[in-house]
């Protein structure tokens, strides 16, 4: 962290241009523990710093990091062709900050993605050597059998990929839908291994990055979250078994 003036601060946090955001302070909208600050040339410590504007508080994030529960129909692009793009699921504060998905989401897959202006971040947890383990709930259109675990388990070859891919962990959920864990991400990878093993994802939602999960973190189709410095440590962590 380091000092920076307070203009510079509410830009960097996302809440317009740099003129707009010395407008905010001269009107005395700013205010930091408990009081006015109308000096947009204040140089300011960064670290641990919290800010009320509009009538709340805001921690000073050089970075953020963001959990999506991705609904169907949004495409996981800045420039979507089709469909909506999952930025604009975000606050307008967001959309002034350089927020990416971190890898891609079909647009009718569902859940867990991941959010950032972090480019180290995003390329870490891009990166196959870094084996981060994805959970997926696939629905499937033939019965779930113990021949179809035993091959993706087993590994089964791709169009255009030099090696047979295989799941770490693959369990039947009920009788057409298994839970399957992934680690190289490639394209259309689940929806890819099942038709190769001759079934069909006919719904496919993330559950869980590393050990980050959906369910830990209480989101509804649409709705989102900061992750903070705990949620961040699961997703290096393996799963339970691995």
């Amino acid at each position: 962290m380091s000092k920076l003036t307070l203009d510079r601060i509410l830009q960097s946090q996302g809440f317009g241009t740099r003129k707009w955001c010395r407008s905010l302070i001269t009107d005395g909208e700013v205010r930091i523990a408990g009081e006015v600050v109308r000096d947009y040339r204040v140089a300011i410590e960064t670290g641990g710093l919290e800010f009320e504007l509009f009538d709340e508080t805001w921690p000073f994030r050089e970075h953020v990091y963001i959990a999506l529960n991705k609904p169907a129909n949004f495409e996981c692009s800045r420039k979507p062709s089709h469909h909506p793009g999952v930025l604009t699921l975000l606050s307008e504060q967001c959309s002034w900050r350089d927020i990416q998905p971190v890898g891609r989401l079909d647009h009718d897959t569902t859940g867990l993605l991941l959010m950032s202006d972090d480019g180290a971040f995003i390329h870490a947890q891009s990166s196959p050597k870094r084996h981060v383990p994805k959970v997926y709930a696939a629905t499937t259109q033939e019965a779930v059998s113990d021949a179809l675990i035993a091959q993706l388990l087993g590994g089964v070859q791709l169009h255009d990929e030099p090696a047979p891919l295989a799941a770490l962990v693959c369990n039947r959920l009920a009788e057409h839908q298994l839970e399957i864990v992934l680690e190289q991400g490639k394209y259309h990878q689940v929806k890819r291994m099942l038709a190769a093993a001759g079934n069909h994802c006919a719904a496919l939602q993330r559950t869980a990055v590393g050990a980050l999960t959906l369910e830990q973190l209480d989101l509804e189709p649409g709705e989102w979250c900061y992750l903070e410095p705990h949620h961040l440590a699961l997703l290096t962590d393996r799963l339970p078994g691995q």
